[in-house]
């Protein structure tokens, strides 16, 4: 939604400070993290203990914001179904979770509105954090885990994102550093085989709540294609961005009086217009195409 930089930094403040559900997304993950980290670094400073920290491994502020798989625990604490899937101890859990969340919101936001991103996100982790209560009170392999496991993290979220624009778009390629260009269904799938072959490894709760999270994003594309639109039956209060003033760049590509809905409808008008494109290269070859057909595909191309 912006034209690149040279300066990474730049780019980075540019993204964080754009009015859209993505960019607020992640900033609330990154504040989270920051005043988590905080809070905890007071903790160890003045020694603060607690059978908590003793019994889970982690600071008492901690416990209070993630998901126990004991319900009558997840009960007197209803709240962490949502705090958690903002709550990140690590800095590179944080760190792949939003690099995650970045590039499939960007194409989420591509065919869909920020609404519709917020939704997929906070049911996805909802939906992942009830499965991994359900899963840990259900089968007898995590009968005595159930006691004193937690779960924390945007992993549920962030796949669910990933999965509902993957189910949307399963063709739409992506160029992945080493990899080379790669559809985002076989990105989808490989994320889904890894999680399920991971059940049986040392997090099996948090790969648990990211096939909940997938298993929502799934749903909601497939019941959207047949016209039913869970956004208006789960939806939460609609969420805007007031305009203010504006800092005002050198560079006028920068600024874009679209609104974001105006924004992803021409995107995909002119992915369509791609596509036909390509499909008749495929046919016919490159010079069968029109003098304007080449401007509409150098200047895609560009845009990738």
């Amino acid at each position: 939604m912006y034209a690149p930089n040279h300066n990474p930094f730049e780019n980075i403040k540019r993204f964080l400070f754009q009015r859209n559900m993505l960019s607020r997304l992640i900033l609330i993950n990154l504040g989270v993290f920051l005043f988590v980290s905080i809070v905890g670094l007071f903790i160890w400073l003045f020694q603060v203990s607690s059978g908590i920290q003793q019994q889970f491994n982690v600071s008492p502020f901690v416990y209070w914001l993630a998901v126990p798989a004991n319900p009558s625990i997840l009960a007197q604490k209803i709240w962490t179904l949502f705090t958690y899937m903002f709550l990140h101890e690590g800095f590179f859990h944080l760190f792949f979770n939003m690099l995650m969340l970045y590039f499939s919101g960007r194409i989420f936001l591509e065919y869909f509105n920020g609404q519709k991103l917020l939704n997929v996100y906070i049911w996805g982790g909802l939906i992942g954090g009830l499965l991994y209560v359900v899963s840990y009170n259900f089968f007898p392999v995590f009968q005595q885990a159930a006691t004193y496991s937690i779960l924390l993290g945007a992993s549920a979220s962030v796949l669910a994102v990933l999965i509902a624009i993957a189910t949307y778009v399963p063709n739409y390629h992506m160029n992945l550093l080493l990899v080379g260009r790669v559809k985002l269904q076989h990105i989808a799938i490989f994320f889904i085989v890894v999680d399920i072959l991971s059940v049986q490894g040392t997090n099996p709760g948090g790969h648990i709540a990211h096939l909940g999270g997938a298993l929502w994003g799934f749903l909601y594309i497939q019941l959207l294609k047949r016209n039913m639109n869970l956004s208006s039956l789960l939806k939460f209060p609609k969420i805007t961005f007031k305009k203010g003033p504006r800092k005002a760049y050198s560079n006028p590509q920068y600024k874009r009086p679209e609104s974001d809905d105006e924004y992803n409808r021409r995107r995909v008008k002119e992915q369509h217009e791609v596509d036909r494109i390509l499909e008749k290269i495929s046919k016919s070859g490159y010079a069968s195409l029109s003098k304007r057909e080449k401007e509409q595909l150098f200047k895609n191309s560009n845009k990738r």
